[in-house]
């Protein structure tokens, strides 16, 4: 692509000096792809979500209803009542991930150090070196511009840090540019409050301000057994985030494997129906990472683990691609059969999805360890409309970016939920 000159000697651009790092945000990126498919849409309040007669949730809206009062995760009841003008729609995510990965190869283009942390944001190393002199800022310039000739727009935060970054990204929109020079950090985040920062959750929150701690710089200087107290092993970290300190790098996306999550249990399982339910929990778990990432695979797996420490795995080739736990599921207990029998005691379980469509990352299978089978899954989804699952499972991830992750539980999740170790793991595609 043509590019216009560099605007490094930019006199208005004050001097860059060690590490930049950019957090690009699409504009209510949903609800802009909708707006940018259906240009009577334009300029009206557009809401993507549940139906505000089924007990539906937003999951994003245009800024036009974000005029009325509409907010993500809000009820679609109340959504309506705000603002009754609005179009509905439950959305189209298969283009959203088209338009995503159009975007992030834009970014890809700029650099090679991006790391996409959901299908709407992502995180890029433009630092100046002796090879790439230009300016982060008018880096950050033109990457608005190119995004923008797609029909979309992005918020962008440049600061030294990937916090920073992520906290200056949030300060303007739509279209903004937030700057924070090199040496300005601790300033810039010292009068913000403390839920401005990622990895503070309501309960943190809570905590804090009961203290006293209502600021980010009062999150600097807070005593350290309060911050272990609430932060634990992580309070360093969140201390040096407060501060303008965080030094975590751009990992970059060629360095993620699978998407996955695996839950050892304290005391072993026997019964069908908790093995049944752990797995529902973590395919859950695996399917709003995928959403997050922009990502639908192919290839299903479990892994399970005896109480006589024996691994077994399988894998299954499902007929398309796909994000949605809701569909994968029954799958799920379709392929416990091919590894468990009535009265073996299960200690861990696992489950993974790879097999990525071309136009997306592509990652290696999780488990690796038998050969896919060929034969397609049967597809009993447990709500066969895609409409309503779609909806459903909107709902639910927007809860669950705005109140946290305990936000939204299921009756399966809360079975097993005190016959854990605390030691579930899963891979790095979890950024947030």
């Amino acid at each position: 692509m043509e590019r216009d000159a560099p605007i490094s000697d930019d006199p208005l651009l004050p001097p860059w000096e060690g590490p930049a790092i950019l957090l690009v945000d699409l504009d209510a990126f949903f609800a802009s792809v909708e707006q940018l498919d259906h240009p009577g849409w334009r300029g009206r309040p557009v809401i993507v979500g549940g139906d505000a007669d089924k007990h539906g949730v937003v999951s994003t809206c245009s800024y036009e209803a974000r005029a009325f009062g509409v907010r993500s995760a809000m009820p679609a009841s109340m959504a309506r009542r705000l603002c009754p003008d609005a179009i509905w729609t439950h959305g189209h995510h298969d283009r959203y991930r088209q338009m995503s990965a159009a975007i992030m190869a834009i970014l890809r283009d700029e650099t090679p150090h991006v790391q996409q942390v959901s299908i709407d944001e992502a995180f890029v190393d433009v630092s100046p070196t002796q090879v790439n002199t230009e300016h982060p800022v008018a880096v950050a310039r033109r990457i608005q511009a190119r995004v923008e000739e797609l029909g979309v727009t992005c918020s962008i935060g440049v600061g030294t840090t990937k916090s920073v970054a992520k906290i200056a990204s949030d300060l303007d929109k739509p279209r903004g540019l937030t700057v924070v020079y090199p040496g300005g950090e601790a300033a810039f985040l010292a009068p913000l409050p403390v839920r401005s920062m990622s990895g503070v959750g309501p309960a943190a929150e809570r905590a804090l301000t009961e203290r006293g701690v209502r600021t980010l710089g009062d999150m600097a200087r807070a005593d350290e057994s309060l911050m272990r107290r609430v932060f634990g092993k992580n309070a360093d970290m969140m201390r040096a985030r407060a501060s303008g300190g965080d030094a975590s790098p751009v990992t970059t996306d060629d360095e993620v494997k699978s998407v996955s999550n695996e839950m050892t249990f304290a005391r072993d399982l026997t019964e069908r129906a908790d093995i049944e339910a752990a797995l529902a929990t973590m395919g859950a778990k695996v399917g709003r990472r995928l959403r997050r990432k922009g990502l639908a695979g192919r290839t299903l797996s479990v892994r399970i683990r005896y109480d006589d420490r024996s691994t077994h795995s399988v894998q299954r080739q499902l007929p398309h691609p796909t994000d949605d736990e809701l569909a994968y599921t029954p799958v799920l207990y379709e392929m416990l059969d091919e590894v468990w029998r009535p009265g073996i005691k299960v200690r861990l379980l696992g489950v993974g999805m790879a097999g990525f469509r071309p136009a997306d990352v592509v990652q290696e299978a999780l488990f690796g360890a038998e050969d896919l089978g060929e034969a397609p899954a049967e597809d009993r989804p447990a709500l066969r409309d895609e409409g309503r699952r779609r909806g459903l499972l909107a709902a639910t991830d927007a809860l669950k970016d705005r109140f946290g992750e305990g936000a939204v539980r299921f009756g399966r999740e809360l079975r097993n939920e005190a016959n854990t170790t605390g030691s579930s793991t899963k891979n790095p595609e979890d950024y947030k």
